[in-house]
């Protein structure tokens, strides 16, 4: 059974950093896409960033280019998403998910994976 395990989230400061974590077991696929999206109170579900698994490409949404950095450590089967820069806009519940059999790895599509965690808070204040 997949579970996914986000942690890290919490409250900042506008231009302040955090860095979530995404502890995944139970997947046992060698393939596939693992990623982030958010979802803020009213809003849709929004992809953030996604990493393919083996290759490494990554993908991010306009919003956070260029602030947000996705990465993983195969060894501990974690995926990390590197936040800096934060804006008061960034403040959503954050899901890790992950999915063995993408019909595409882009960002958008990681609100459509298969396999996805209970979510961590990230409140970013002015």
């Amino acid at each position: 059974q997949v579970q996914l395990v986000e942690s890290g989230g919490g409250s900042a400061q506008a231009g302040g950093s955090l860095r979530l974590s995404c502890a995944a077991s139970g997947y046992t696929y060698r393939r596939g896409c693992m990623g982030w999206f958010r979802q803020a109170p009213g809003k849709d579900r929004e992809g953030v960033a996604t990493i393919t698994l083996g290759g490494g490409n990554t993908y991010y949404a306009d919003s956070v280019k260029g602030r947000f950095t996705i990465s993983q450590d195969n060894a501990k089967s974690t995926l990390f998403l590197q936040m800096d820069s934060l804006k008061p806009e960034d403040t959503a519940m954050y899901y890790c998910a992950a999915e063995p059999f993408p019909f595409s790895c882009s960002a958008s599509r990681s609100t459509r994976f298969g396999y996805r965690g209970q979510g961590t808070q990230v409140t970013v204040s002015s």
